[in-house]
């Protein structure tokens, strides 16, 4: 993907069944048939090709915006456990 740099792909890929792929592809979904709702045509019987489409588009940006988000949040982990690392007197580990 083009807004993903290649340190990503060292990351694991993120499942196929996610929270965002769905929610968009459902989204995707949705706007064919609004679309269809609106040019007054059978909601569900008419455009099935650009109801599978947009809901095949739906879901795939939402796993490239998982994998965008996956991506940053490891970024932001490694960061942290670098700054960490090279801090240690700031983080004490809690007595018990």
């Amino acid at each position: 993907m083009a807004f993903l740099p290649d340190e990503s792909r060292s990351l694991p890929p993120p499942p196929l069944l996610n929270k965002g792929s769905v929610w968009l592809g459902f989204a995707g979904w949705l706007s064919a048939l609004v679309d269809n709702a609106f040019n007054q045509r059978p909601v569900f019987r008419a455009g099935v090709h650009r109801q599978i489409l947009f809901a095949t588009l739906g879901w795939f940006v939402g796993y490239q915006l998982l994998k965008r988000t996956e991506y940053v949040h490891a970024k932001v982990d490694r960061e942290l456990f670098e700054y960490i690392r090279h801090h240690p007197v700031d983080f004490h580990a809690a007595a018990g």
